[in-house]
């Protein structure tokens, strides 16, 4: 610092001083000012985080990867229908690619779940892996615990069930430790979803039974169930329309096993794993509702990349996205960013105004000072910057004391209303600049008008 910046700053502290109250009360409005921007950013962050949360819990980050579609003589079989997914792309998916935080493989059946002398057709009956609940934002358990990757790879008979199906089959009576059958094979429950309440389709999301994706696969539907569009199975899904009528079958040509055959509950009691074992779908969790595009991106190169597919071919997958709540979320960010913006924006003008009044009232009773001070040597542009450095020092000050004054104010909402708040050191660091802005701008005119003064009429001046 030169010594004519030093000096400059002196006197400007000493002006100050002489009117110590009326200085304080000068910055008052950008103290109000400061305070208010900061304590509305950390309740905005705060309040933006928690409708994040809530609304990532619906599936806002979530990816859907989906297999392929099969097509023969210009029939299409529906999405789904190409058997091209494993476990093993899940795996892969979440470790090579940056953009994604987690995957789980599904697995998925539709048959009725019995209890008693109860029964319920759940709306999804998932297999998958513990990693679902931290895809789906579910880690909450209203009761019991997770099943295992231990589980998953000895396809354990364990699942956890949702809350409308607690209601149905179990009413008031705890379902921990008790067994449902799923297409006879019992089923031992050990936990309890939370409330999810519907999602945006209307859908129940509580109308779900999770159990491993091995048990689901080769003990409950022994095959991959792609979709509901029934001709993705050609061979089974027309029936007795793909038997013909012959006389070939006349006699019986059945032949004596040598071994017994084993029967279907000593089948499904004793899985024996396929070569390719494939699953119906991959969700797949973003880091942030920002990158889900970086994520489709990587998901998919690395895909084609373990698919063998080459450059100009179609894929055997897609991936899909949840744009409506996409677009959702935001618009709601969106929207509380507009409204923070236009109240820091009237706080700090009605500050700004405040400083710009009473420097203008400090340059009429310091005329006399003015022209003095040009008498002995001052020239226009020191007085300019004299009353420029005085406005400065109060926004600085009151930015200071805004910034202390909000995070008090802030940190006691949360105490009192359980409000969440999220503190941001940018925030913080844009207070500061928007004092110092606040001082230059408002505080130009008022340091330009002493600056233009005739130092003949300022000393006159009474």
């Amino acid at each position: 610092m030169n010594l004519k910046a030093y000096r400059t700053i002196r006197t400007a502290l000493r002006a100050l001083r002489r009117n110590v109250m009326r200085a304080m009360l000068t910055a008052l409005g950008i103290i109000i000012g400061v305070a208010a921007v900061i304590a509305m950013l950390e309740i905005g962050n705060g309040s933006s985080a928690a409708i994040q949360k809530t609304i990532s819990s619906m599936g806002a980050n979530i990816l859907l990867v989906m297999p392929g579609t099969a097509a023969s003589g210009g029939v299409s079989f529906g999405a789904g229908s190409v058997l091209t997914l494993t476990p093993q792309d899940a795996e892969a998916i979440r470790i090579e690619c940056p953009a994604v935080a987690n995957t789980a493989p599904v697995v998925r059946a539709r048959t009725q779940v019995v209890y008693g002398s109860r029964n319920w057709v759940p709306m999804f009956i998932y297999g998958t892996t513990p990693d679902f609940l931290d895809v789906r934002d579910w880690t909450m358990l209203a009761a019991g615990e997770m099943f295992s990757e231990r589980d998953v790879r000895n396809s354990s008979k364990v699942c956890l069930l949702g809350r409308t199906i607690v209601r149905e089959l179990f009413g008031s009576e705890s379902p921990i430790g008790k067994e449902v059958r799923v297409q006879n094979v019992s089923f031992r429950v050990i936990g309890v979803l939370s409330p999810k309440g519907a999602n945006m389709m209307g859908m129940d999301q509580d109308d779900i039974l999770i159990a491993p994706w091995t048990t689901i696969k080769y003990r409950v539907s022994g095959v991959s169930v792609g979709s509901v569009n029934q001709s993705a199975n050609p061979a089974t899904s027309s029936g007795m329309s793909q038997q013909v009528n012959t006389l070939n079958q006349l006699y019986s040509t059945t032949k004596v096993e040598l071994y017994p055959v084993p029967s279907a509950n000593q089948q499904a009691n004793t899985p024996s794993p396929v070569r390719f074992t494939n699953v119906d779908q991959i969700l797949v969790a973003a880091r942030s509702s920002r990158d889900i595009p970086l994520a489709i991106q990587q998901t998919t190169d690395l895909l084609r990349v373990r698919h063998h597919i080459r450059a100009g071919e179609t894929d055997d997958f897609s991936v899909r996205d949840m744009t409506e709540i996409t677009k959702a979320l935001s618009s709601t960010a969106g929207l509380m960013t507009k409204l923070l913006l236009v109240v820091a924006l009237i706080s700090l003008v009605v500050g700004g105004v405040g400083i710009m009044n009473i420097m203008l009232v400090s340059v009429t009773e310091r005329t006399r000072e003015i022209g003095l001070r040009m008498a002995v040597g001052a020239r226009g542009r020191d007085i300019l910057r004299q009353f420029l450095v005085e406005a400065v020092v109060l926004c600085l000050a009151g930015g200071a004391f805004g910034i202390l004054l909000g995070r008090g104010a802030s940190s006691l909402v949360r105490v009192i209303l359980r409000w969440p708040i999220e503190a941001s050191l940018g925030a913080i660091a844009t207070a500061v600049l928007v004092s110092a802005g606040v001082g230059i701008l408002f505080g130009y005119y008022p340091a330009w008008k002493a600056s233009r003064l005739d130092p003949i009429e300022a000393l006159r001046y009474e």
